[in-house]
C-alpha cells in the first residue's frame, strides 16, 4: 500500500501489517487528476488537482496524522496487477482509515447541508457506496474546504438519500446482516465511468474478490452475482425485476435467472433478510446454470 508522507508531499510504499495510521480522500474525478507516475518523478505540483492532495495532507496533519491516501496518485494504473489488487483490497483500505475526509467540490458553502448534500455529485457515485460505509469516521468539507458536518451527525440526511439504514452507517449493524438485495439496491441509481466499475465498486459490500476484466460489460455484474451466490444463500439476489425499457428491447424475450445491473433491484430496498434458524436453503453455481 502506498502512502503520501504528509510533510515531504512524497509516496511511500508499505508491505504487509507495518501500516501506519492515515487518513484517506474521497472525492469526485475532475479533469487532469495527478498521477503516480507525476509523484514518482515530480510534476504533480504543476497540475491544478494536487491542490485537492495539499488539502488532503493538511488536513490528516492538523488530525496528527503523519500520512494520507488519495485514490488517484497512490495507485499505478499502469499495472493491471497492482489495479485489480487495489480495487479489490478497497474496501479494507477505507476501513482501517483514522479518517476519511470528502471534499465535495460542487457544495457551495452557503447551501444548507442539510438539504444541499442529495444534489452533490459525490452522493452519486458507484464507488461512494464503499467510502461512505467502510470508514468509522467521515468528515464532509465543501467546495472552499470548510468543514460541514460529520457521518455520525448527518446520518438521517445521509440514510434517506442513499437508502443505506443508519446502523449500516454507524457499524451497528454488520453489512452480513443486510439481505443481499437490499444491498444491491443501493446502487440501482449509482453511476460509473466504466460500465464494469458497477460490478467492481460493490466487491467490499459483499466480501468478495474478482478478476478485473475491464472490456467485459455486463458480464461483470453477472461475475458479481455469481461470487456473491458462492459467499451467501440468500434467496433475495433473485428478486430483482428487469426494467421496461429491457423487457421491450427487441429480440429479448428471456433474461435468464441473474440481473443485468444494479438497477433491476431497484425494487428490493425493504428486503429483510430471513433468519436461517426459520428458513434455509442451499443452491450453488454449475456449468448448467443455478443448481437448488
Amino acid at each position: 500500500m502506498r502512502l503520501i508522507n504528509v510533510s515531504s508531499m512524497s509516496v511511500e510504499e508499505f508491505i504487509g501489517r507495518n501500516i501506519p495510521p492515515y487518513g484517506i480522500l474521497s472525492h469526485t474525478w475532475e479533469g487532469s487528476e495527478v498521477s503516480y507516475d507525476e509523484m514518482r518523478v515530480g510534476t504533480a505540483r504543476s497540475k491544478e488537482a494536487f491542490h485537492k492532495i495539499e488539502m488532503a495532507c493538511k488536513l490528516a496533519s492538523g488530525d496528527g496524522l503523519a500520512y494520507v491516501w488519495v485514490d488517484t496518485c497512490c495507485i499505478d494504473k499502469s499495472s493491471s496487477a497492482e489495479l485489480t489488487e487495489a480495487i479489490n483490497s478497497m474496501f479494507v483500505w477505507y476501513k482501517r482509515a483514522a479518517v476519511c475526509y470528502v471534499y465535495l467540490s460542487d457544495l457551495k458553502s452557503s447551501a444548507d447541508v442539510s438539504t444541499a448534500l442529495e444534489d452533490c455529485r459525490w452522493f452519486w457515485r458507484g464507488w461512494t457506496l464503499q467510502e461512505l460505509i467502510a470508514p468509522q469516521k467521515v468528515n464532509f468539507f465543501d467546495q472552499n474546504w470548510q468543514f460541514k458536518g460529520c457521518k455520525n451527525r448527518l446520518l438521517k440526511e445521509i440514510s434517506d438519500i442513499t437508502g443505506i439504514g443508519s446502523t449500516v452507517l454507524d457499524h451497528l449493524a454488520p453489512l452480513s446482516s443486510i439481505a443481499v438485495a437490499t444491498r444491491l439496491s443501493w446502487a440501482a441509481d449509482r453511476k460509473t465511468t466504466r460500465e464494469e466499475d458497477a460490478a467492481y465498486c460493490l466487491l467490499g459490500i459483499f466480501d468478495v474478490n474478482m478478476s478485473l476484466l475491464y472490456g467485459e460489460g455486463t458480464k461483470a455484474f453477472r461475475r458479481l452475482q455469481e461470487e456473491i451466490i458462492k459467499a451467501d444463500c440468500d434467496l433475495s439476489i433473485f428478486a430483482w425485476e428487469a426494467e421496461p425499457s429491457q423487457s421491450r428491447r427487441p429480440g429479448r424475450r428471456y433474461s435468464g435467472i441473474l440481473a443485468e445491473s444494479p438497477k433491476e433491484f431497484s425494487g428490493c430496498r425493504g428486503i429483510i433478510k430471513a433468519n436461517k434458524s426459520t428458513f434455509h436453503t442451499d443452491f450453488s453455481i454449475t456449468n448448467r446454470g443455478i443448481r437448488m
